[in-house]
């Protein structure tokens, strides 16, 4: 069993709910005139040449990207890269991401992150939440004044 960590919260997995389903890079050429877009999901290495699959880009509403170890960041650089690209649909980091990571993994464009229950029962759901805090009032944002409630609760 798996759980998803969206906006700091412990959910279900909807969009394997709703009927979607991820398919490896190496097998979507197989038979694509076939598929929906809107329950097709592609699983790649976190080694993809983004650039390589614009293409696939929009026959697929979600990407997949493994996280191997904590230590392994280049899913952050690939799921940057595919934003930048133009992939809007979901976004979803899988596997070994800390709590503390989890505000990078929002800034380079993950909506979502997936992992086993028992790694998600060492990391309980308060310090996601904690975490998510840090993307909505960093530096950058009060600076620019983008985040005008962290800038009320400084001024107060």
């Amino acid at each position: 069993m798996t759980v998803i960590i969206r906006d700091g919260k412990f959910s279900e997995d909807e969009w394997l709910g709703a009927g979607g389903s991820f398919i490896p890079l190496e097998q979507f050429d197989l038979d694509t005139h076939e598929r929906d877009k809107e329950t097709t999901g592609l699983d790649i290495a976190n080694s993809t040449d983004a650039d390589a699959i614009v293409g696939l880009l929009g026959l697929v509403s979600a990407i997949r990207i493994p996280f191997p170890s904590f230590t392994d960041g280049r899913g952050f650089s690939l799921a940057k890269r595919l934003r930048q690209l133009g992939f809007e649909g979901l976004l979803r980091a899988n596997g070994h991401v800390l709590a503390d990571q989890y505000p990078l993994a929002l800034r380079c464009g993950f909506d979502e992150v997936e992992m086993p229950a028992p790694q998600a029962g060492r990391q309980p759901e308060k310090q996601w939440r904690d975490s998510i805090t840090r993307v909505q009032a960093n530096y950058l944002d009060r600076l620019t004044g983008r985040n005008s409630s962290a800038d009320k609760k400084e001024s107060a």
